[in-house]
């Protein structure tokens, strides 16, 4: 039996097959190289971890190489760290976003955004110039929150209503 139509299909789909391998190939962006927090490996970061948003802004969600690590935008707008040493009592800034308290480093030109009360630690490196903290934070916070409290932060009006000594 002589198949004419089928013997000229088989160079379209091998042709077909590549052209779609080669996409995808050239379609995957490499991984964001993010290092690893010390205690990345730490079981209270994984519900953070499932909870991520897949865009922060117009940032979408990247793939990185490092455990409890996640990035946002091309290049990287947001990068998160899940495992940092916990903040001690400190005199840095601190916000309250949806209920989660933030210690913020203001460097330049990247800020670091940090957890406060929260074990593991939490830990956002972005620059404002180029997407905003208010909108990092708030996209963030819902995720951040899945990490239970245990302290949180005071402000100097906090320290106003403490009782005398005697």
């Amino acid at each position: 039996m002589n198949f004419p139509s089928a013997q000229r299909s088989l160079p379209k789909a091998a042709a077909l097959a590549a052209t779609a391998s080669l996409l995808a190939l050239t379609a995957c962006a490499p991984a964001v190289d993010v290092k690893a927090a010390a205690d990345a490996a730490n079981p209270g970061c994984a519900p953070m971890m499932v909870a991520l948003p897949d865009a922060i802004g117009d940032a979408k969600l990247r793939k990185t190489n490092s455990q409890a690590t996640a990035a946002w935008g091309e290049p990287s707008q947001v990068v998160l760290r899940c495992g940092v040493n916990v903040p001690g009592p400190t005199t840095d800034r601190c916000v309250s976003v949806n209920d989660v308290d933030w210690v913020i480093k203001e460097g330049n030109p990247v800020w670091t955004l940090t957890t406060y009360g929260r074990e593991p630690a939490t830990e956002i490196l972005m620059d404002p110039n180029v997407i905003s903290s208010a909108t990092v934070l708030a996209d963030l916070s819902q995720a951040a929150g899945k990490i239970k409290a245990v302290r949180h932060c005071v402000g100097q009006e906090d320290l106003q209503n403490l009782p005398k000594s005697k």
